[in-house]
């Protein structure tokens, strides 16, 4: 006689689990809230937009940290040191900042006739004030205390997670770790040069930290686009209007094209 086999699907063990309560959906799903009124459209998707972009900040500082953690030695979940690794999750993070370069083209869907519709409710909120985008910054190696003067409406919590990054050991001290732990001189910007020149012009020799050096630039060079395609949408947007919370708008952010989180990495190719 045949018997029914005894199995129990996933979320149907005394539905304890769910695909919706596993996701927090309820949760998720009511954290977009318009200030229009009447509500305006578009201000849905302007928010979705931005939640989305903080949820793969989050993600990228899970990646970072890890990956500086790797490099360091102190990663317990690899095992200490692990150049694979680190540049395994530095690939992952390439493919998600590639991923919000082209949600800027879903943000574009959307007209200026009908961003001005919400526009002014904003103020004075500004992306300008996404802590987890600077913390990735720090993270990165581009470290700016006066950032954390600027911002306005910190709470102390937050205060004290930008405090900790720019005290914190960034991707490129990891990188710098990785350099003398080969036996190669890192005791000023010369000689790292001279030891990145030396990595470069010996790839069969120094393979895993050439690769990490290029994976790193790659990430610094997604940065810019993201920076770059950013700009672009906002003059798309507003023009030269000044930003919600109070900053030039477009000029500011024209202003941080230039910055680079690894200098040394692109004057490398001046040097080879």
């Amino acid at each position: 006689m045949n018997t029914p086999e005894n199995f129990v699907s996933f979320g149907e063990d005394g539905a304890l689990l769910t695909y919706g309560s596993y996701l927090r959906l309820p949760q998720l799903l009511d954290s977009q809230h318009l200030e229009s009124d009447p509500p305006a459209h578009d201000e849905l998707l302007f928010i979705t937009i931005h939640q989305v972009y903080e949820l793969w900040f989050k993600q990228l500082l899970h990646e970072a940290e890890t990956v500086r953690d790797a490099l360091i030695g102190t990663a317990a979940a690899s095992g200490g040191r692990d150049l694979w690794f680190a540049r395994h999750l530095l690939t992952r993070m390439h493919v998600i900042e590639r991923v919000l370069v082209q949600q800027v083209d879903v943000l574009e869907t959307m007209t200026p006739q009908d961003f001005l519709e919400f526009r002014q409710r904003l103020a004075p909120a500004s992306g300008f004030q996404s802590v987890q985008f600077r913390e990735l910054e720090f993270l990165s190696g581009a470290k700016d205390g006066g950032y954390v003067d600027r911002f306005k409406g910190l709470t102390p919590e937050e205060n004290d997670r930008l405090a900790r990054r720019l005290a914190e050991p960034s991707l490129w001290d990891g990188l710098v770790h990785v350099l003398g732990e080969a036996g190669l001189d890192t005791s000023s910007d010369e000689a790292i040069t001279a030891s990145l020149r030396r990595v470069a012009h010996d790839r069969s020799s120094y393979a895993d930290i050439w690769g990490l050096a290029e994976a790193l630039l790659q990430h610094d060079e997604l940065a810019a686009a993201w920076r770059a395609r950013h700009v672009v949408m906002v003059e798309r947007m507003i023009g030269a209007k000044s930003g919600t919370g109070g900053s030039s708008g477009a000029g500011y952010l024209r202003s941080r094209l230039p910055m680079k989180y690894y200098p040394l990495l692109w004057e490398l190719r001046s040097a080879l």
